[in-house]
């Protein structure tokens, strides 16, 4: 085992690189100590090692932790790509996402209900559902945040595209599996006060197609209803929705409740501010020792694209039930 210092070194990265990667694409998952140090073993110096070298070879870094994750075979073999990457086709297909992008922003602000539908459809076409979500429609809606705050568009606007997208999300949600089982559930949500849950359904769309055992709370839930619905479902795992840094102190307190309530509920923090609320909660005075009296589990971090947020929470839940089933324990 390794420490984050001795990884850096011997995979050829920063520290604050290694970090960045960690928390951002969740393409490595270290062990720590009683103290809470990181600890990486030799599989994960050789994902870090491939993450370089597919960098230095041309990938995007999302795209590059996205063929890890998923265990490309020739990726984490050699490091390079099956075909050498086709830049004329990447633009190409990022052209196309902007047009759309460009176009679902130009409907909201004429206020172009139809079009915004023709827009979605176009969106919906492009492949699955989580390259939809991460190219297309989160950046489109992030557009339209923007273009309401900079005074482009009115919050008659605003509101038709949100409502058009979370319409089709929805109905996303429903097609991609059964509903979780009563006990065991892996809860999403938003915080109280918060209410932009767009981001939210989408990952709970992405985890249920993986066929994890999602309960999506929707927005704004109070911190009482979280804990009762953590009881009544004898939840695995909650994941906490944080966008803004106003989100921070309200998922913070959803997360300390949770844990005062079972010192064992796996806690994860999703979206743009995920990794400062986990910095805030580690630091809580309030949070409880675990069930075995040592230093309470830290929280997830979830990356920001949508594979690779699932893969994430996926190796914890596995990391933890391995650890159940009496394999390797790393204190934590």
């Amino acid at each position: 085992m390794y420490t984050i210092k001795e990884a850096a070194a011997r995979s050829g990265v920063s520290v604050p690189v290694l970090r960045a990667w960690e928390r951002r694409y969740g393409i490595v998952e270290p062990d720590r100590t009683a103290a809470g140090y990181r600890l990486y073993d030799d599989e994960a110096l050789e994902r870090i090692r491939t993450m370089r070298r597919l960098i230095d070879a041309g990938w995007m870094p999302s795209t590059a932790a996205s063929a890890i994750l998923v265990g490309d075979p020739l990726a984490l073999a050699t490091g390079r790509a099956p075909v050498a990457p086709d830049v004329a086709f990447d633009n190409a297909a990022r052209d196309a996402d902007l047009n759309l992008i460009d176009a679902f922003v130009t409907a909201a602000i004429r206020l172009d209900a139809a079009g915004l539908e023709v827009v979605l459809d176009r969106m919906f076409g492009q492949g699955s559902f989580e390259r939809v979500a991460d190219r297309v429609l989160l950046p489109a809606l992030s557009n339209v945040g923007e273009a309401w705050a900079d005074g482009r568009l009115s919050v008659a606007g605003e509101h038709a595209a949100s409502h058009a997208a979370l319409r089709r999300l929805a109905a996303a949600y429903q097609a991609a599996g059964r509903q979780a089982p009563r006990d065991g559930a892996i809860m999403v949500g938003l915080p109280p006060t918060v209410r932009h849950e767009l981001g939210a359904l989408a990952f709970s769309t992405a985890a249920r197609r993986a066929r994890l055992p999602v309960l999506y709370l929707g927005p704004d839930l109070p911190v009482e209803d979280w804990v009762e619905s953590a009881r009544a479902t004898l939840a695995q795992a909650a994941v906490i929705g944080v966008v803004t840094a106003d989100d921070i102190r309200p998922a913070v307190e959803v997360a300390v409740a949770l844990r005062a309530t079972n010192p064992d509920l796996m806690i994860a923090f999703g979206g743009r501010s995920a990794g400062r609320t986990g910095e805030v909660f580690n630091d809580d005075p309030r949070i409880v020792a675990g069930s075995n009296g040592g230093r309470s589990e830290p929280p997830v971090i979830l990356p920001e694209p949508m594979m690779a947020a699932v893969r994430t929470l996926e190796n914890a839940l596995a990391g933890r039930a391995r650890r159940s089933d009496g394999g390797p324990v790393a204190a934590s």
